[in-house]
Protein backbone atom coordinates (compact mmCIF):
# COMPACT_ATOMS: atom_id res chain seq x y z
CA UNK A 1 0.00 0.00 0.00
CA UNK A 2 1.11 3.67 -1.16
CA UNK A 3 0.25 6.54 1.50
CA UNK A 4 -1.04 9.28 -0.01
CA UNK A 5 -1.79 13.27 1.59
CA UNK A 6 -4.38 14.97 -0.55
CA UNK A 7 -3.41 18.60 0.53
CA UNK A 8 -5.13 21.96 -0.10
CA UNK A 9 -2.44 24.37 -1.05
CA UNK A 10 -3.27 27.99 -0.07
CA UNK A 11 -1.56 31.10 -2.16
CA UNK A 12 1.85 31.65 -2.08
CA UNK A 13 3.26 28.32 -0.58
CA UNK A 14 5.99 26.85 -2.19
CA UNK A 15 5.34 22.68 -3.25
CA UNK A 16 8.13 21.87 -1.23
CA UNK A 17 9.18 21.16 2.44
CA UNK A 18 11.97 23.96 2.39
CA UNK A 19 13.33 27.14 1.14
CA UNK A 20 16.54 29.07 1.48
CA UNK A 21 14.53 32.37 0.55
CA UNK A 22 12.46 32.15 3.56
CA UNK A 23 9.05 31.57 1.49
CA UNK A 24 6.11 29.55 3.14
CA UNK A 25 6.46 26.00 2.17
CA UNK A 26 4.43 22.51 2.93
CA UNK A 27 6.53 22.85 6.48
CA UNK A 28 4.15 24.99 8.11
CA UNK A 29 1.39 22.70 7.58
CA UNK A 30 2.64 19.15 7.33
CA UNK A 31 5.33 16.98 8.84
CA UNK A 32 5.70 14.48 6.18
CA UNK A 33 9.11 13.75 6.13
CA UNK A 34 8.72 10.32 3.73
CA UNK A 35 6.39 12.22 1.52
CA UNK A 36 7.12 13.59 -1.77
CA UNK A 37 4.82 15.80 -4.24
CA UNK A 38 3.27 14.37 -6.84
CA UNK A 39 3.07 16.70 -9.60
CA UNK A 40 4.16 20.48 -8.45
CA UNK A 41 1.53 23.50 -7.88
CA UNK A 42 3.18 27.32 -8.62
CA UNK A 43 3.78 29.09 -5.63
CA UNK A 44 0.86 31.60 -6.95
CA UNK A 45 -1.43 29.13 -7.81
CA UNK A 46 -3.48 27.33 -5.14
CA UNK A 47 -5.82 23.98 -4.67
CA UNK A 48 -4.82 20.33 -4.50
CA UNK A 49 -1.53 18.54 -4.29
CA UNK A 50 -0.79 15.61 -3.70
CA UNK A 51 1.97 14.04 -1.73
CA UNK A 52 3.10 10.33 -1.87
CA UNK A 53 5.64 8.05 -0.01
CA UNK A 54 5.78 5.58 -3.06
CA UNK A 55 8.06 7.01 -5.80
CA UNK A 56 5.75 4.47 -8.25
CA UNK A 57 3.07 6.25 -7.46
CA UNK A 58 4.50 9.55 -7.38
CA UNK A 59 5.57 8.94 -11.37
CA UNK A 60 2.23 7.62 -12.00
CA UNK A 61 0.08 10.88 -11.23
CA UNK A 62 3.47 13.03 -12.15
CA UNK A 63 4.54 11.66 -15.41
CA UNK A 64 2.03 12.64 -18.72
CA UNK A 65 2.40 9.72 -20.24
CA UNK A 66 -0.06 8.51 -18.29
CA UNK A 67 -2.80 11.30 -18.85
CA UNK A 68 -4.14 11.99 -15.60
CA UNK A 69 -5.94 14.43 -16.52
CA UNK A 70 -6.10 17.82 -13.82
CA UNK A 71 -9.21 19.86 -13.38
CA UNK A 72 -8.35 23.40 -12.61
CA UNK A 73 -10.92 26.52 -11.91
CA UNK A 74 -9.72 29.61 -13.34
CA UNK A 75 -10.68 33.16 -13.20
CA UNK A 76 -9.39 35.48 -16.47
CA UNK A 77 -9.65 38.61 -17.24
CA UNK A 78 -12.53 39.36 -19.83
CA UNK A 79 -14.95 36.90 -21.74
CA UNK A 80 -12.92 34.38 -24.09
CA UNK A 81 -15.21 33.97 -26.87
CA UNK A 82 -15.83 30.88 -28.53
CA UNK A 83 -12.97 30.96 -30.69
CA UNK A 84 -10.38 31.31 -27.82
CA UNK A 85 -11.86 28.05 -26.47
CA UNK A 86 -11.49 26.60 -29.57
CA UNK A 87 -8.38 26.86 -29.48
CA UNK A 88 -7.69 26.04 -25.63
CA UNK A 89 -9.49 22.85 -27.20
CA UNK A 90 -6.99 21.96 -30.40
CA UNK A 91 -3.55 22.74 -28.52
CA UNK A 92 -2.38 26.35 -27.78
CA UNK A 93 1.45 26.85 -29.64
CA UNK A 94 3.79 27.93 -26.19
CA UNK A 95 7.65 28.88 -26.30
CA UNK A 96 7.76 24.86 -25.62
CA UNK A 97 5.90 23.92 -28.02
CA UNK A 98 2.25 22.62 -28.94
CA UNK A 99 -0.11 21.47 -25.47
CA UNK A 100 -2.16 18.78 -25.91
CA UNK A 101 -5.70 19.51 -26.41
CA UNK A 102 -7.76 21.05 -23.28
CA UNK A 103 -11.63 19.81 -22.04
CA UNK A 104 -12.87 23.51 -21.02
CA UNK A 105 -16.01 24.95 -20.20
CA UNK A 106 -17.32 28.43 -18.60
CA UNK A 107 -18.58 27.93 -15.20
CA UNK A 108 -21.89 29.45 -15.26
CA UNK A 109 -21.45 30.82 -11.96
CA UNK A 110 -18.47 32.29 -9.87
CA UNK A 111 -17.12 28.58 -8.08
CA UNK A 112 -17.52 28.94 -3.96
CA UNK A 113 -14.44 29.49 -3.21
CA UNK A 114 -12.54 30.60 -0.41
CA UNK A 115 -11.29 34.30 0.26
CA UNK A 116 -8.12 34.63 -1.32
CA UNK A 117 -5.16 36.32 0.98
CA UNK A 118 -4.60 38.70 -0.46
CA UNK A 119 -7.45 39.16 -3.11
CA UNK A 120 -7.19 39.84 -6.60
CA UNK A 121 -6.79 43.58 -7.61
CA UNK A 122 -9.64 44.01 -9.31
CA UNK A 123 -11.72 47.15 -10.87
CA UNK A 124 -14.56 47.44 -10.01
CA UNK A 125 -16.22 47.86 -13.80
CA UNK A 126 -13.72 44.93 -15.40
CA UNK A 127 -15.12 41.86 -16.04
CA UNK A 128 -13.80 38.22 -15.31
CA UNK A 129 -14.62 35.13 -16.74
CA UNK A 130 -14.10 31.71 -14.71
CA UNK A 131 -13.38 28.63 -16.84
CA UNK A 132 -13.07 25.17 -15.69
CA UNK A 133 -10.11 23.76 -17.79
CA UNK A 134 -8.92 19.86 -17.57
CA UNK A 135 -5.28 19.12 -19.01
CA UNK A 136 -3.38 15.94 -18.81
CA UNK A 137 -0.12 17.61 -19.34
CA UNK A 138 2.51 19.10 -16.19
CA UNK A 139 4.32 21.93 -17.99
CA UNK A 140 5.88 24.96 -15.95
CA UNK A 141 2.68 27.36 -15.49
CA UNK A 142 0.94 26.03 -18.07
CA UNK A 143 -2.44 26.83 -17.98
CA UNK A 144 -1.61 30.74 -17.28
CA UNK A 145 0.39 30.29 -20.21
CA UNK A 146 -2.39 28.83 -22.46
CA UNK A 147 -4.90 31.45 -21.11
CA UNK A 148 -2.10 34.60 -21.74
CA UNK A 149 -1.55 33.03 -25.37
CA UNK A 150 -5.31 33.10 -25.99
CA UNK A 151 -5.38 36.73 -25.09
CA UNK A 152 -7.16 36.29 -21.39
CA UNK A 153 -4.50 36.08 -18.97
CA UNK A 154 -5.15 34.18 -15.28
CA UNK A 155 -6.22 36.35 -12.28
CA UNK A 156 -6.73 33.15 -9.98
CA UNK A 157 -6.05 29.51 -10.24
CA UNK A 158 -6.95 26.74 -8.13
CA UNK A 159 -6.72 23.14 -9.16
CA UNK A 160 -10.02 21.25 -7.58
CA UNK A 161 -8.88 17.86 -8.62
CA UNK A 162 -6.35 15.30 -10.36
CA UNK A 163 -8.30 12.11 -11.59
CA UNK A 164 -10.24 10.90 -9.06
CA UNK A 165 -8.41 12.52 -6.29
CA UNK A 166 -10.67 16.09 -4.92
CA UNK A 167 -10.27 18.86 -2.88
CA UNK A 168 -13.88 17.60 -1.27
CA UNK A 169 -14.67 20.21 1.12
CA UNK A 170 -10.62 21.25 2.50
CA UNK A 171 -10.25 24.54 3.44
CA UNK A 172 -6.73 26.23 2.18
CA UNK A 173 -4.04 24.43 4.41
CA UNK A 174 -6.45 21.32 5.10
CA UNK A 175 -5.44 17.65 4.71
CA UNK A 176 -6.51 14.12 5.09
CA UNK A 177 -4.19 11.01 4.44
CA UNK A 178 -5.20 7.82 2.28
CA UNK A 179 -3.86 4.86 1.15
CA UNK A 180 -3.51 3.39 -2.82
CA UNK A 181 -2.97 0.19 -3.71
CA UNK A 182 -0.38 -0.66 -6.36
CA UNK A 183 -0.01 -3.30 -8.15
CA UNK A 184 3.08 -5.36 -8.95
CA UNK A 185 4.92 -4.00 -11.76
CA UNK A 186 4.43 -7.69 -13.66
CA UNK A 187 0.17 -7.16 -13.03
CA UNK A 188 0.19 -3.70 -14.36
CA UNK A 189 1.87 -4.60 -17.37
CA UNK A 190 -0.28 -7.59 -17.98
CA UNK A 191 -3.68 -6.01 -17.03
CA UNK A 192 -2.74 -2.92 -18.32
CA UNK A 193 -4.42 -1.08 -15.28
CA UNK A 194 -4.40 2.21 -14.37
CA UNK A 195 -4.71 3.58 -10.73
Amino acid sequence: MAGLIIFNKPYQVLSQFSDSEGRNTLASFLDAPDYRVAGRLDYDSEGLLLLTDDGRLQQRIANPRHKIYKTYWVQVEGAPPPEALARLREGVVLKDGLTRPAKVRFLKTEPRLWPRHPPIRQRKNDKTSWLELRICEGRNRQVRRMTAAIGHPTLRLVRTAIGNWTLDGLMPGGWRGDTVHMPNKTSVARAGRKI
